[in-house]
């Protein structure tokens, strides 16, 4: 029996699934060694289990096991990714391209390399919200080091064209860095594609928070990064900290059992986001914001017009989560950075909310959020006709 609040937020973060849950458990009080204890037992069963996760991830992205660093999120391999690379690479040059919907971590860690004078350009998108690669060819430098563009966007769901861009990046001499988060486990994703650096986390698929990682190519061309946090060395250099083996576990569970799932996963939930996404547009004066072709299959995001988003998210909060934007700038007044470059309006922007469903969505809580999307909305327009009649 569906019992609300309907979760329609995956997106923001995903519950973990009980299979991650028990091979988590026994390396908290049984298996609690160290993983850089070299001369016990306890240190090597958690080294031993360390290793086993890395090749679990790296099978996922088609990545060799020492080309991963575990990180404590893809907050964290974001940073990493731009800030090592410009500190390797600076007797080259100091600039950087990415993209105006990047998310905040990538944005803002720009941001950051500018005032210690990094150069960056940041490439618009056009209304479906992929980048233009003609612009992308013109906007390289003799001094770019690094192209930084995201695999799918959090909010609107859009998938880059990243075969294309790593074939300008390579033809270029560039190194490619993409914020994979929210594409790994979702859809395929091989580093193959000519991918150099690759940001990933845990709790977007059913693992713990607290654990991601960052994907370094070893060969052709072997990158190099500048640690960010030093003391001890680990992970290669590239990393240094206590490794979170409880979490590290999860994390490989979490992506074995995406590898097994996710063809079958995405049938079911693209199937259920179609019926979500065309019972939602028959709300007058709805449309969906970004590509419906080049997208994830688990989300969509729709704005209902004159003002309509806000109040139904209001009104409905506590009966179904959804979103108006990314997680982490949900207490921002502002308006959505990303739909105001698709070209919305403020208004428009403010009246957009993401739904974004999950393994654990089913039919029942689809029938359930439409209807009660569609009544809500009804009642706001009765409202709003009969305010209308008062003046």
């Amino acid at each position: 029996m569906l019992k609300p609040p309907v979760y329609l937020d995956y997106n923001a973060t995903t519950p973990c699934d009980e299979r991650v849950v028990e091979a988590m458990m026994p390396f908290f009080s049984q298996h609690f060694g160290n993983a850089a204890s070299r001369n016990h037992v306890f240190g090597w069963q958690a080294e031993e289990a360390v290793n086993y996760a890395r090749e679990q991830l790296a099978k996922l992205i088609g990545a060799d096991p020492t080309e991963i660093v575990f990180t404590s999120g893809a907050t964290e391999a974001d940073n990493l990714a731009l800030k090592g690379t410009l500190e390797t690479y600076s007797a080259k040059g100091k600039h950087i391209i990415t993209c105006n919907i990047e998310h905040k971590a990538v944005l803002d860690a720009c941001a950051h390399l500018e005032k210690q004078g990094g150069e960056i350009t940041y490439l618009r998108v056009k209304e479906n919200g992929l980048i233009d690669l003609n612009e992308l060819e013109d906007a390289f430098k003799p001094t770019t080091v690094l192209v930084a563009v995201m695999y799918a966007n959090n909010e609107i769901g859009t998938i880059m064209p990243i075969k294309e861009i790593s074939e300008i990046t390579r033809k270029k001499g560039v190194l490619f860095f993409t914020d994979a988060t929210q594409a790994v486990s979702k859809i395929p994703v091989n580093v193959s594609d000519g991918i150099d650096l690759l940001a990933f986390s845990a709790h977007k698929m059913y693992g713990p928070k607290g654990i991601g990682a960052l994907y370094v190519r070893r060969k052709n061309p072997r990158v190099k990064l500048t640690a960010q946090i030093d003391g001890g060395g680990h992970e290669r250099g590239r990393r240094s900290g206590t490794l979170n083996v409880p979490a590290i576990v999860g994390f490989g569970k979490a992506c074995e059992i995406c590898m097994e799932n996710m063809e079958e996963e995405a049938s079911r939930i693209s199937e259920l986001r179609n019926k979500l996404e065309e019972c939602l547009l028959s709300i007058e004066y709805s449309f969906v914001n970004g590509s419906k072709e080049l997208r994830l299959p688990n989300v969509t995001n729709i704005c209902f017009g004159h003002g309509q988003g806000e109040s139904l998210m209001r009104n409905l909060g506590k009966q179904i989560a959804v979103s108006s934007g990314s997680a982490c700038m949900s207490a921002s007044l502002e308006p959505s950075y990303v739909l105001k470059a698709l070209g919305l309006s403020d208004e428009n922007a403010r009246s957009s909310l993401r739904f974004s469903l999950g393994r654990y969505t089913t039919g029942d809580e689809v029938e359930y959020a439409v209807k009660q999307f569609k009544n809500t909305a009804d009642k706001l327009r009765e409202m709003g006709l009969q305010f209308e009649e008062k003046i």
